[in-house]
């Protein structure tokens, strides 16, 4: 029954998504969208599925999003993949997950698209934890995109927001330590200086999937501003009207950066 209203709407669907997209293409878009790709695994589970096959069904759209933002010109794109809790998970889960991530990288970095548009693909976050097999697949992906500076995508893989703060805190007291640098010098800028983000601009808005209204550690730092947006969809399922009607939104409001 699903699938035959869903096949009933399609067309209606594709109207208006055509004509919201003309409507967002005439105002301003976020410089800079983070997403938090959540609910593979309660997607798979819906269906009788395996939570693997929930991620790899979450790549799709992962891949739709980054096509999506680049057509409309969004030029940083950052998704959190997979948390530092997240290694947590049982090794029948872990295992082929970390064969998606190295398949990914590696993707990425023969990718035809990604070196026609010059996108630059990067990974935040503790790779130290990470099999080397990804290690490598993210080396070989940033390397074939280092030069690149047209579009920006990031992968947050093994990341932590708290820990990512305790990283930078480690690296700015060492430098009081050797002479560097003194107390009075940290502000602000040399925080973030010394994040995974540096060189970055903010996110300007953050899209969270599967209904979830929470920021589970995510750039703790970075979204001081940013806009938040909850669509209440499981990642898997997001469609290009779904993230358009987050951009609508970001349209929409009147953004104060601190009131």
């Amino acid at each position: 029954m699903v699938k035959v209203v869903r096949r009933f709407l399609s067309p209606i669907y594709k109207v208006y998504e055509k004509r919201l997209e003309r409507q967002i293409r005439s105002g301003p878009v976020p410089q800079h969208l983070a997403v938090i790709m959540d609910g593979n695994r309660r997607y798979a589970e819906s269906l009788g599925l395996l939570p693997f096959e929930g991620h790899v069904k979450g790549k799709s759209t992962l891949e739709n999003l980054s096509d999506w933002s680049q057509k409309l010109g969004i030029h940083y794109l950052t998704v959190y993949a997979f948390s530092l809790e997240n290694f947590n998970r049982s090794q029948d889960e872990l295992e082929p997950l970390m064969d998606l991530f190295e398949e990914s990288f590696r993707n990425a970095g023969d990718d035809p698209r990604v070196h026609t548009n010059e996108v630059r693909v990067r990974a935040i976050g503790h790779r130290e934890l990470l099999p080397e097999k990804v290690v490598k697949a993210i080396e070989y992906a940033e390397g074939k995109t280092k030069d690149y500076k047209n579009f920006n995508y990031n992968l947050a893989v093994a990341y932590g927001g708290r820990q990512e703060l305790v990283r930078s805190m480690k690296n700015i007291g060492k430098r009081i330590k050797d002479g560097e640098i003194d107390v009075d010098e940290i502000d602000a800028d040399l925080i973030s200086s010394n994040l995974y983000t540096s060189g970055l601009p903010d996110p300007d808005l953050i899209l969270r999937t599967s209904g979830e209204e929470r920021i589970s550690n995510f750039l703790l730092w970075q979204l001081a501003y940013s806009e938040l947006y909850f669509a209440d969809v499981f990642w898997p399922d997001m469609r290009k009207i779904d993230f358009l009607r987050a951009i609508r939104s970001f349209q929409q409001r009147k953004r104060r950066l601190g009131h």
